[in-house]
């Protein structure tokens, strides 16, 4: 059974930073394309950040530049480092992994950014 476990959110002033992490069990994870989504209060959710197997990453346009993800195979961990964090970026983050049409994700984490 595939269980992805969101830690790392919280409260922040605008400005600070967040690292967000993300850790599965029950998947052979270095094969999947990892990714982190948030949904906002009467939002869509949306794509934020995935790395692939080989460490390609890709970002929504709203955080090049401020956040990074990386993964960790070893620890089967993939992680989420949000740098001048904003108010707009107040949302739910969730963790999802993906192979092929096999998609799972995890319950999400807070993160609200005081102004």
């Amino acid at each position: 059974q595939v269980q992805l476990v969101e830690s790392g959110g919280g409260l922040v002033q605008a400005g600070g930073s967040l690292r967000l992490s993300c850790t599965a069990s029950g998947i052979i994870f270095g094969i999947f394309t990892m990714g982190w989504y948030r949904q906002a209060p009467g939002n869509e959710r949306e794509l934020v950040a995935t790395i692939t197997p080989g460490s390609g990453t890709q970002y929504a346009d709203s955080v090049k530049g401020r956040f990074t993800i990386s993964r960790d195979n070893s620890k089967n961990t993939v992680y989420l480092q949000m740098n001048s964090l904003k108010p707009e970026d107040t949302a739910v983050y969730y963790c999802n992994a993906v192979l092929g049409p096999r998609r799972s994700w995890g319950r999400g984490t807070q993160v609200t950014v005081s102004s």
